[in-house]
């Protein structure tokens, strides 16, 4: 390895993509051989970008960055790119290597164990769950058998056990490791440090000690800068009041007022820019279809997978205005299918009541145009026209004038995430169906949502693996796949 071990050094790095979009402002930061090392920042912040620097698919416009040059790297990326999904599992192995392994299935073999994942190597990927993707992404860069891993929300889509086990996983790693997640308690049982990623002053911090340790730090320094901010602030008012005093006697008085302003300016140039990061997404409720009467949704039967076989279950389930369904089952059963089944009207035991406009959030972002604008995007889903109302739903969900304008592929898997829960807000659906809606999301807005789909006056299909999300909405009735 590198000098001193050190395995990353980035020195005062700077970079923006374009006119008006800077991502990092002379960022500073060492990552040591054998670091596990958590990427902290609001949804676009630019933690992607501090990836894509460090894999050397980005260069610096400024400042210098070491990578050691014997560091592997592997990345798993947050989702399987759109071009692979028709691939093979073993297709999809085979790409990462630049030549032909002739033992590419041991190697298979061996890191889906570690991934706790069997799945026929023939079979295509976009048949997998997306909880199975999810696994694949990890095994495709363990594979490698990089220095450096680098994880990119590795928990989404995983259901507890799948969590567990990727956990003790990374305990044991003894190699370098970076990894971005909003799963807080996932960060806390393995991370040495944190690189902080501050969205508005496009600064970077870095940090020493567990998750939850470095959270306290970070909201104590941001308890001190407003206090600071309050006293110059007593200070300003005081100052100018004096000035306006003094400036009014009029002779040799108007030097000390002019003084007093001076100082005045000075406190003003003092007060820290408080981070601003912490603000979640405004509170918003989405709107109900209006005229909905008796039952929305009917399911008789449905399907799931069992040794790699759909087998058909019966069931007897209405949902109609203000009822909730929460379907729970283990990575691979079938809930995405399932769903996704119901949102296009193709499930053979399911029946939509007719003329009920339906809101799908899918996990992937699929039913997104990505090369639609922002604007677009959201003005196509509005059955009356209105920019204002546009502007401001968006606004709410931390959409300003700068991405509203962008191509949505262009946005991070975060801001995506907004873009989809703005649509349904402007959409006004009668069935709301949820799938997954917590990934990629920062944690700070996951209460604000809980609390829009609990209030929600439609019925409502609800798939997520993660607990504490869940408990805080209102849910009528449980569909557990498995019994």
């Amino acid at each position: 390895m590198g000098k001193d071990n050190v395995a990353i050094r980035f020195s005062n790095v700077s970079f923006e993509y374009g006119r008006d979009k800077e991502i990092l402002d002379e960022a500073s930061f060492t990552i040591q051989q054998g670091n596990k090392i958590t990427l902290m920042g609001q949804n676009g912040a630019g933690k992607s970008t501090i990836l894509k620097l460090i894999e050397g698919e980005l260069k610096p416009e400024s400042g210098s960055l070491f990578v050691d040059p014997n560091l592997k790297i592997a990345y798993s990326k947050q989702v399987i790119p759109r071009d692979q999904l028709e691939l093979t599992v073993r297709e999809f192995f085979e790409k990462c290597f630049d030549e032909k392994m002739y033992d590419i299935d041991k190697r298979i073999k061996e890191v889906l164990e570690v991934v706790n994942f069997s799945v026929p190597y023939d079979k295509k990927i976009k048949l997998l769950s997306g909880g199975q993707q999810a696994r694949l992404l990890v095994a495709s860069a363990l594979i490698q058998d990089p220095d450096l891993l680098i994880l990119d929300e590795p928990t989404n889509n995983l259901d507890r056990a799948g969590i567990e086990h990727l956990m003790q996983f990374l305990l044991m790693y003894d190699k370098t490791c970076i990894v971005i997640s909003h799963d807080a308690d996932f960060l806390n049982y393995f991370t040495d440090g944190v690189i902080y990623l501050d969205v508005f002053t496009k600064k970077v911090q870095q940090y020493m000690g567990n998750y939850y340790t470095v959270v306290d730090e970070i909201a104590a320094q941001i308890e001190k800068e407003k206090r600071k901010n309050a006293q110059y602030e007593k200070e300003i008012i005081a100052n100018k009041e004096k000035a306006n005093f003094f400036a009014n006697k009029g002779g040799k008085m108007r030097l000390v007022a002019r003084k007093m302003r001076e100082k005045a300016q000075e406190m003003e140039d003092a007060k820290v820019d408080v981070r601003r990061e912490d603000k979640a997404i405004r509170d918003f409720s989405i709107p109900c279809q209006t005229g909905l009467v008796g039952d929305i949704l009917n399911i008789s039967s449905f399907k799931i997978m069992e040794n790699h076989e759909l087998v058909e279950k019966k069931a007897n389930i209405s949902l109609s205005k203000k009822q909730h369904l929460l379907i729970k089952g283990r990575n691979g059963i079938g809930k995405s299918t399932l769903i996704e089944s119901m949102a296009r009207g193709k499930a053979t035991g399911a029946k939509i009541a007719p003329d009920v406009k339906v809101g799908y959030y899918r996990q992937d972002f699929s039913t997104l145009n990505f090369e639609d604008s922002v604007y677009d995007a959201l003005m196509s889903v509005m059955s009356v026209k209105d920019e204002q109302v546009l502007r401001s739903t968006a606004a709410g969900f931390l959409i300003d004038h700068k991405i509203i304008n962008s191509k949505i592929g262009d946005l991070s898997e975060g801001q995506k995430g907004l873009v989809a829960f703005a649509q349904l807000v402007l959409l006004e659906p009668g069935l709301l169906i949820l799938d997954e809606p917590t990934n990629h999301i920062n944690f700070r807005h996951l209460p604000v949502i809980a609390a829009a789909l609990s209030a929600y006056e439609g019925a409502m299909i609800l798939v997520s693996h993660v607990d504490e999300f869940v408990d805080q909405i209102r849910i009528d009735d449980v569909l557990d796949l498995e019994k």
